[in-house]
């Protein structure tokens, strides 16, 4: 199973759109790319494993593994980059601004709901992230 996010990139932050098979789940948005730089950066485009995870901060969520150079990147609720990431990307329903967001929590419970009910026993997640406004701002 893929989920495939779509970049904007700008210096305030990144926004982006999800996929997961081919179907819109949600917008994202994410720290401005900053050389990879801990905790001040979005991470590089790629592919990257997944795994569900949950933890008392955030519930259930994803997490992204085998990025160079960077740990404990999450898929977590956000509504602003620059004051509520440090590296991870949020689900958001709909985008206000360039790394601004709302509705995240429920973004997050749409993304964990389409994971889990098409994530087949023993399937591999993965994350591919590119570049590309690919229907920038979708609602859901």
């Amino acid at each position: 199973m893929e989920l495939v996010l779509y970049r904007s990139y700008d210096e305030e932050g990144v926004n982006g759109t999800l996929f997961c098979n081919g179907k819109f789940i949600c917008n994202t948005i994410e720290l401005p790319w900053k050389e990879n730089r801990v905790g001040a950066s979005c991470i590089p485009e790629g592919t990257y494993d997944l795994h569900l995870r949950r933890s008392k901060r955030y519930g259930e969520h994803l997490h992204v593994t085998k990025v160079f150079g960077r740990k404990m990147i999450l898929f977590h609720p956000a509504n602003i980059a620059l004051k509520e990431l440090r590296g991870c990307i949020a689900p958001v329903s709909k985008l206000t601004g360039v790394g601004r967001g709302i509705l995240s929590r429920r973004a997050m419970d749409v993304l964990m709901i389409t994971v889990k009910s098409l994530k087949r026993a023993n399937e591999e997640l993965k994350l591919t992230i590119k570049q590309g406004n690919y229907e920038l701002n979708r609602k859901i």
